[in-house]
């Protein structure tokens, strides 16, 4: 099924829900990719147990699709900051997201936003560049269904660089107008010491 074999399917079966899948990659090491750039498959994630933003959406695409849930991503840009990427679910024709980050922001969503739109917004204060306190995020992409690529990418050894090429240059929708960029606030102190908390130490072997 999807090329892999009886020991990947076995973990991934066993990820039956959007929390038990979230549940799985919180305890998974951040990928620090500290020797070089990766976008791994979830063949390659489930072997070498990390994963970043992307790798871990990828993975979590897989896990739905294994449970007959369509595997969306979305993609939010924030200029001068870092892309983040999370892989969608719906529940009673509300929306959820499950993400992969090390911070105690950007985390997982539960089902009870009615629009995708509604879903992004919920992250916005959130977004946050930790050194200076900007409230970054700019842009979202609508919904992408990873069964538009087929299953090679599920696999291979090869960096699926072509996918977060193409995520990247999905069409994607504005935050904000330019006219309120003057009116955001910067984090307080308190959101400033809420966003230094992370998981994963880039020291740690595991990561």
């Amino acid at each position: 099924m999807f090329g892999l074999n009886k020991s990947e399917l076995a973990i991934l079966k066993k990820l039956s829900t959007p929390i038990k899948i979230q549940d799985y990659l919180d305890a998974m090491p951040l990928n620090f990719e500290k020797n070089g750039e990766t976008y791994m498959s979830p063949r390659r994630v489930l072997r070498e147990n990390k994963s970043h933003c992307l790798e871990g959406a990828l993975l979590a695409g897989v896990a739905l699709m294994l449970q007959g849930e369509t595997p969306w991503v979305l993609d939010f840009r924030a200029p001068k900051d870092e892309d983040h990427v999370v892989a969608l679910y719906k529940k009673n024709g509300c929306w959820g997201a499950i993400s992969k980050t090390n911070h105690a922001t950007l985390r997982f969503r539960d089902p009870v936003y009615r629009t995708i739109r509604e879903l992004v917004m919920s992250y916005f204060h959130e977004y946050t560049d930790t050194k200076i306190g900007k409230k970054t995020l700019r842009e979202y992409s609508m919904p992408y269904d990873l069964r538009k690529l087929g299953i090679d990418w599920i696999t291979t050894e090869e960096d699926l660089f072509y996918v977060a090429e193409l995520i990247d240059d999905l069409p994607h929708r504005q935050v904000l107008s330019e006219k309120n960029l003057k009116f955001i606030r910067r984090a307080d102190p308190m959101e400033f010491k809420a966003g230094s908390f992370i998981e994963w130490l880039e020291d740690d072997p595991r990561t």
